[in-house]
């Protein structure tokens, strides 16, 4: 396979001229999307539920939090609780979202991270044409530790996950 000139349609890149504070000017590649959502889905018996997926940024397979993109206007929690149901065939008892963020500073859209709690298997995934996703359980200490690797690239929304279920506690 190979690069392409033209875009694949799920983000634009845009010049834009910025004027600062002292009147100079510049122009930034700017990242442009929709909002999309990155879900901590915890089970009953403290397992996380995580998706084996290619990801094309760093071209390769990875074992990462569920989630994608919300569709127009769609709500978060609906975005979040679809979104899990068809990677993974999971459905949580409660979805909250912990953390709203932009993607970088370099972005418009937001990746909002959502804990799911209570989930449990309810059907089988629907995935897309382009999706190849393995759902794997992880036990929340091995999650920490997966985290901790740097082997996922949802790492701020899986520690705001991880905090708000009351895995993480300050030592200060």
């Amino acid at each position: 396979m190979g690069e392409l000139d033209e875009p694949a349609g799920f983000l634009n890149v845009r010049g834009r001229r910025y004027r600062y504070p002292d009147g100079n000017e510049d122009v930034w590649d700017i990242l442009e999307g929709g909002a999309t959502v990155a879900i901590v889905a915890v089970t009953e018996d403290e397992q996380v539920v995580l998706a084996r997926q290619y990801r094309p940024g760093p071209g390769r397979v990875l074992l990462e939090l569920p989630g994608g993109k919300a569709d127009g206007d769609e709500p978060v929690e609906v975005a979040a609780a679809r979104e899990l149901l068809e990677e993974t065939g999971y459905e949580a008892a409660t979805l909250e979202v912990v953390m709203r963020t932009f993607l970088s500073s370099y972005a418009t859209h937001r990746r909002h991270a959502v804990l799911a709690r209570g989930c449990r298997k309810v059907a089988e995934p629907r995935l897309d044409d382009a999706e190849f996703i393995e759902t794997v359980l992880m036990p929340v200490g091995a999650f920490i530790r997966h985290v901790l690797s740097g082997q996922m690239t949802d790492t701020d929304a899986a520690f705001a996950g991880l905090a708000a279920a009351g895995y993480l506690r300050p030592t200060m």
